[in-house]
């Protein structure tokens, strides 16, 4: 199965529910703010159709992603941050992401310095999958 080279993917040491609930609580001890979680699986439902377990979330810390959305406005199209948690046809729960702040410095030209607040992505996923 094919992906962009800036999609990364962890397994998780945990199933679907537990990965998803795991992300909820560590965003909000973090007061990380969760913008949306969308259910995608039910969604697919609503239609007729069917999908694996997919949950996609939008979240973020207005103080981090704001100065780099001043920077380049073009910026505000990664942000806020996206997650997706799903079930792969093993049974393994993944969670795929981007590496925000290396696609706001390469892409968008913006100084590190201003990306530095969502660098951490990967350590807080990395948590998440029990890595």
């Amino acid at each position: 199965m094919r992906k962009p080279k800036r999609t990364k993917t962890l397994p998780s040491k945990f199933d679907f529910d537990a990965t998803v609930n795991r992300l909820v609580s560590l965003l909000n001890t973090k007061n990380i703010r969760i913008f949306a979680q969308i259910d995608q699986q039910q969604a697919a439902m609503e239609v007729g159709l069917t999908l694996r377990p997919t949950m996609l979330f939008l979240f973020g810390n207005p103080k981090g992603g704001t100065p780099a959305m001043q920077a380049n406005p073009h910026a505000a199209i990664e942000l806020p941050l996206r997650v997706v948690i799903w079930l792969d046809d093993n049974g393994i729960t993944l969670i795929d992401y981007q590496d925000a702040s290396s696609v706001l410095t390469s892409d968008y030209g913006i100084a590190q310095s201003v990306v530095a607040p969502v660098s951490t992505l990967a350590t807080l996923l990395n948590e998440v999958a029990g890595s």
